[in-house]
């Protein structure tokens, strides 16, 4: 274990393992097939890196995406490893290279598609016979599983590797797979007497909120503002429905763009590029988006649409936070999606199938209708068990009252007895507020029971039938009409005056204000320097681009919260900073160090490392930063001939925060620079804007001097990101 502990530290900056990693690099290295169950931004790819670096030969990993094997790639030689991918997007000459590196035994680790390993008759696996092979590693191992969320059928030519391969380890990795899914990934994959390791599936840093199915683009144009600097992804159910929500948002000056099936291999590989690269941020997209993404920095995830299963809600949200830092998924649901998404369960001739894709789809739907701790749900749905009261979903942020329910539960219950058993709840409903509607046959209006219930409207009952399903006073059946079912419980109120004590909210949270956004974090940190945090990015992103790498495989948001808080002057200092290793100190530490020096010289502030405690993976409170209100409303007064002082005042936010508004605009194209400022001042900017790689407004002011403004800067660039953006367009055309 030594020998992992410091491959740890000087390739991958980190002091010690967390969750299962510890136990699943220590059977790898004793040649022992491993199945790891490990949240999403948990640590997986640690789990065979760090073994891969301790014995002989290459690791061959098996993933399924092109982005996702780049961005390990990537990551790995940022760290100082020799790594390589083998893909459909190299050219000949790439793939000869690569072939003569692992041929040499050059290379630690090789990502392949599964589709290369099943390619040719599996001429593939037998050049890797000649190859000193240390282990196999499955990524997103459910998609060998028919139960699995995400099936894939190149997957099961997987099922070989163990026969061919006897001596070689292979451990299995995924982020999301119910109890039937673990047990028919290791039946699949043949794996002998594997250790089975579970974390916890708890993403702390995560808050969950579910809201109502109204007024989504309003809500989400309001949430996008108040999180100016943040980037997320929207899930849509439809291809449609994910470009007219990009459109709407651009229109609303927001920087988006979107991703699904339906558009060119090029074309998608290009906007996730600027999605990961943060020249996008806000991607809109179907489930076709995201799996494998690493993008560290993700803040939010917002479904606009009702996930299928909650496997598939689970890992979708998981990648947000990945980083560590307080982050948010927001859900908005109707029970028009659940209509829609009951459709496409049903799996012509295969009942097995549409009656387990039905039942996941009600887990589902229960998640979002019940009235009890979001997170003890998800991790109750995984097998885990977890208190409630987690003060970070909907629920337990909410304002809630008891009320006895047992009158108003009696009428509703016995009204399914009355009618046998047989109708959904939208009858049911109509028979007890006594509907004249065709539906109502003369039987129906002839039991006791009909239009007892005309002393409450709809949206009340529908209210009640969720909260008894909830409390296992009612089951829905799971077929594609389903009806309304007694249970033991049901039939103790019913017949043994059993009371119904529920709970009824008097004030629902919303999803995050801007209050709730910090995140309180054991130990003794103290506030980060947000304006070298700012400085920060800008130098990361600058050696991004330098190495055409994401900002975040050179070091995470996490990372750089931690340097703007503690301050090291000195590379030696750097080591008690996450995320650098020897490497990278070597490689990144001199330029950051100097950018840090410089920030405290100027505020005159000294390192606080000493404050630091040993260094850990939990990342230091996240200040806030963020102002509330709309784009759109600043720009309306804009129009109304408002100035940019008088447009403060009425928002009540810093003139600042106007102008960065307004300078969104002009980067859209929706107000023209001349509305702002003196059209002679554009020039010079630009010009100087040309030259550097990542546009920095102290810079370019510091080059220009006092005559002109940030403001003035600010406009000036963003028309020429609008520029390059039309530019751009006008080539394709």
């Amino acid at each position: 274990m030594e020998k992992s502990q410091e491959i740890l530290q000087q390739y991958f900056g980190y002091e010690s393992f967390r969750l299962n990693q510890a136990t699943a690099v220590e059977n790898v290295i004793a040649k022992k097939d491993t199945f790891v169950l490990m949240p999403t931004g948990g640590g997986k790819s640690l789990c065979y890196q760090v073994p891969a670096m301790v014995l002989e030969g290459t690791a061959i990993v098996i993933s399924p995406l092109i982005a996702l094997m780049k961005d390990q790639v990537d990551a790995l030689r940022a760290n100082g490893i020799s790594a390589a991918f083998l893909n459909s997007s190299m050219n000949p000459v790439e793939q000869n290279e690569t072939f003569h590196q692992l041929k040499e035994g050059k290379l630690k680790l090789l990502y392949v598609a599964p589709e290369k390993l099943s390619a040719d008759n599996g001429s593939f696996l037998n050049l890797l016979k000649n190859i000193h092979i240390s282990l196999f590693a499955v990524d997103e191992a459910h998609c060998v599983s028919h139960w699995g969320h995400d099936f894939r059928p190149d997957y099961l030519f997987l099922n070989g590797l163990k026969r061919q391969f006897p001596t070689v380890p292979i451990i299995a990795l995924t982020a999301s797979a119910d109890e039937i899914t673990r047990k028919d990934i290791i039946k699949q994959l043949d794996l002998q007497n594997p250790t089975v390791l579970i974390s916890s599936f708890d993403r702390a840093n995560i808050k969950y909120f579910v809201q109502p199915k109204q007024a989504v683009l309003h809500h989400i144009v309001q949430y996008l503002s108040e999180h100016p600097n943040d980037s997320g992804i929207i899930y849509c159910l439809s291809r449609k429905g994910t470009e007219d929500m990009a459109n709407n948002l651009k229109e609303n000056g927001v920087n988006a763009a979107f991703y699904h099936a339906g558009i060119s291999s090029t074309e998608r590989a290009k906007v996730q590029d600027d999605f990961i690269k943060d020249k996008i941020r806000v991607m809109v997209a179907t489930i076709a988006f995201g799996m494998g993404i690493d993008k560290s920095n993700v803040r939010f995830v917002i479904h606009a649409d009702l996930p299928k299963n909650i496997e598939s809600y689970y890992q979708e949200t998981g990648r947000a936070g990945r980083d560590g830092l307080p982050s948010e998924a927001i859900l908005f649901y109707s029970n028009a999606d659940v209509m829609k998404l009951k459709k496409f369960a049903l799996i012509e001739g295969n009942e097995e199938q549409s009656t387990l894709m039905l039942k996941k789809l009600q887990h589902m739907t229960d998640f979002a209708e019940m009235q009890k701790c979001r997170r003890q749900y998800l991790m109750e749905y995984f097998g885990e068990s977890h208190p409630g009261n987690c003060n970070s979903c909907d629920y337990c942020l909410s304002d809630f009252e008891n009320w006895d329910a047992t009158i108003d539960a009696q009428k509703l219950l016995s009204a399914v007895f009355r009618l046998k058993e047989r109708y959904g709840k939208n009858l049911i409903i109509d028979f007890l507020r006594g509907s004249k509607g065709a539906k109502i046959t003369d039987y129906m209006r002839s039991l006791p029971t009909y239009g007892i219930g005309n002393n409450a409207d709809k949206t009340y009952w529908h209210h009640l039938i969720k909260q008894l399903i909830i409390n296992d006073f009612l089951r829905e059946s799971n077929e594609e009409f389903s009806v309304l079912k007694l249970t033991d419980a049901s039939k103790e109120v019913l017949f043994n005056k059993k009371k119904v004590h529920l709970q009824k909210v008097k004030e629902f949270a919303k999803a995050v204000t801007v209050e709730e956004l910090e995140t309180s974090y054991p130990n003794n940190e103290i506030d980060a320097n947000l304006e070298l945090f700012d400085e920060l990015r800008v130098l990361r992103r600058q050696q991004a681009e330098q190495e055409n790498v994401p900002p975040y495989v050179i070091f995470s948001d996490a990372t750089l919260m931690e340097l703007a808080t503690y301050l090291p002057v000195t590379k030696e200092e750097l080591n008690q900073i996450s995320g650098f290793g020897a490497f990278k100190i070597e490689k990144y530490g001199e330029t950051f160090v100097n950018v840090i020096s410089n920030y405290c010289n100027q505020n005159n502030l000294s390192s606080k490392i000493s404050e630091k405690a040993p260094k850990k993976q939990s990342a230091p409170k996240k200040a806030n930063q963020h102002e509330s209100g709309t784009y759109t409303t600043t720009f309306q007064l804009f129009k109304e001939g408002n100035s940019v002082e008088d447009i403060a005042k009425i928002r009540n936010l810093s003139v600042n925060t106007i102008q960065n508004h307004l300078a969104n605009f002009v980067e859209v194209g929706t107000i023209k620079p001349s509305e702002l400022i003196d059209i002679n001042k554009i020039d010079p900017v630009i010009a100087i804007a040309k030259t550097q790689t990542i546009q920095s407004l102290k810079a370019i002011k510091e080059e220009l001097g006092e005559e002109y403004s940030y403001f003035e800067i600010n406009i000036a660039v963003a028309f020429y990101k609008w520029q390059e953006k039309e530019n751009s367009r006008n080539k394709k055309i």
